[in-house]
């Protein structure tokens, strides 16, 4: 303890609802530089996304306690800042604790007003933290001294395997033998049964005993050596951040919900047509403009139409939450896994925002810096697995969502058309639905009214708006 600058710590808040760690991905500073108020310090990923996280104070960094991969726990400290002042304080800070009090171990500091300052979000839950071992850390005995040193049991030799004498021989009464040789066959301990004779009508003889007496024992062979994998052509990856979260999200949805999945091939040539008249026009010319958007667009006049795959099950309060308006997710795929961000009340957006909101989500997703605001609150969702080359899928549904729509790829193909076989556009949609909600009838109604609009989405665009 000396007389010092004041020192501030700084610890990691709860950067979405009830997040209880983060991942260190880079220090945007180091120690000994000078900060700015809300000058980025840091980027962490959460089990939601990657976000930057601004200074709270101007001044020097004094420490980072905390090197680029750590995980760390919601309000452990991750910076302290050096913000000027005469203050006598301790220049090596660790853990937060509260004076008084024993530390509680629970998640989040709690200030004088009661509530809990966190970053984004609504706090973090009252649980236990926990935490992996770090380096360093020193197990708890499990057994008294004596008991650790007291010598393992040694275990015994193998015995060679020697060979068994059969004390009880089993005589076949149909096998030819004098009683003077069964008697040798006894006192030998073989088994007639087991001999093939020479004597007169394949009786056995004295001559056939003592040469399967002299036979050698049949040799038991080694057993074939135990394959060995080199675990230095095996690569570990470690389950953190979005691929921790999607995993549990997926194994919740997939045993809470009972998943139903219909299919519809659907020729899109209309579609695909109406894309490139689009791309035509001048006012679209830098727009980009795929199959997604016009699935997009039926999907949410599907949803006016049919209003209860646009809901949620409430176990809590025992209802069914119908909501009036509809945020799109859309599933990408990145780096750091699969997010789905959303589109905010997609359903009151002009066919050009939609377009301009959709190239936005993605390439915040590529880019890594998708807010946990944009990835929660979601009630439909689109995965477009047609990229890929592939057909179409039974997608899980997101947590609290009733339905999922996966857009297959679209190819040309052999079609019925005007009484004659063409080659036309097609895709194939999969509908998964939460079967609680969304009985056989109100999902196979809903995907047929988007397959419609995609087999001609000019005259349902004037038909439904």
């Amino acid at each position: 303890m000396r007389a010092a600058m004041a020192i501030n710590q700084f610890n990691l808040p709860d950067l979405g609802e009830g997040l209880t760690e983060g991942e260190i991905l880079k220090w945007l500073v180091a120690e000994g530089d000078v900060i700015e108020l809300n000058q980025p310090i840091v980027e962490v990923e959460t089990a939601k996304a990657a976000v930057e996280i601004p200074a709270k104070w101007a001044g020097t960094v004094e420490r980072i306690f905390h090197p680029e991969g750590t995980t760390v726990e919601v309000g452990h400290p991750i910076i302290s800042i050096n913000t000027g002042g005469d203050s006598a304080v301790p220049l090596t800070v660790e853990e937060p604790a509260v004076e008084g009090k024993a530390p509680t171990g629970l998640i989040g500091e709690v200030g004088a007003n009661g509530r809990t300052a966190v970053l984004v979000g609504y706090g973090p839950r009252t649980v236990e933290a926990k935490r992996k071992a770090r380096k360093g850390d020193v197990a708890a005995p499990a057994a008294s001294a004596s008991a650790v040193a007291a010598p393992a049991p040694v275990a015994a030799p193998a015995v060679a395997a020697s060979p068994v004498v059969i004390e009880s021989v089993t005589v076949s009464a149909g096998v030819l033998a004098k009683p003077p040789v069964r008697k040798l066959a006894r006192d030998l301990g073989i088994d007639l049964a087991t001999i093939v004779g020479t004597g007169p009508q394949g009786s056995i003889t004295r001559d056939d005993l003592a040469a399967a007496a002299d036979a050698p024992a049949p040799v038991q062979q080694a057993a074939a050596p135990a394959p060995v994998f080199d675990a230095s052509r095996e690569q570990r990856i470690p389950i953190k951040g979005v691929r921790k979260l999607t995993a549990a999200n997926m194994v919740a949805s997939a045993f809470t919900a009972p998943h139903v999945t219909e299919f519809l091939t659907v020729d899109m040539t209309r579609t695909m047509k109406a894309l490139d008249r689009l791309k035509a026009r001048p006012e679209w010319r830098d727009v980009r403009v795929s199959p997604l958007l016009l699935v997009a667009k039926a999907v949410l006049l599907a949803a006016k139409r049919h209003p209860m795959v646009n809901s949620t099950w409430s176990a809590a309060t025992e209802e069914i939450v119908v909501k009036d308006y509809i945020n799109l997710g859309i599933a990408a795929a990145t780096e750091r896994g699969l997010i789905v961000p959303n589109i905010k009340d997609a359903g009151s957006l002009t066919l050009r925002q939609l377009a301009d909101a959709m190239t936005d989500l993605v390439q915040t997703a590529k880019s890594g810096k998708t807010p946990p605001a944009a990835m929660s609150g979601g009630t439909f969702t689109i995965t477009n697995v047609g990229v890929y080359g592939v057909d179409t899928g039974t997608p899980i549904l997101p947590p609290g969502e009733a339905a999922i729509l996966a857009l297959g790829t679209v190819r040309e193909q052999p079609w019925a058309h005007k009484g004659k076989t063409k080659l036309r556009q097609v895709t194939t949609l999969g509908l998964s639905f939460d079967h609680r909600i969304i009985d056989g009838e109100l999902g196979s109604k809903f995907l047929r009214d988007i397959g419609a609009f995609l087999t001609d989405p000019e005259v349902i665009l004037l038909a439904w708006t």
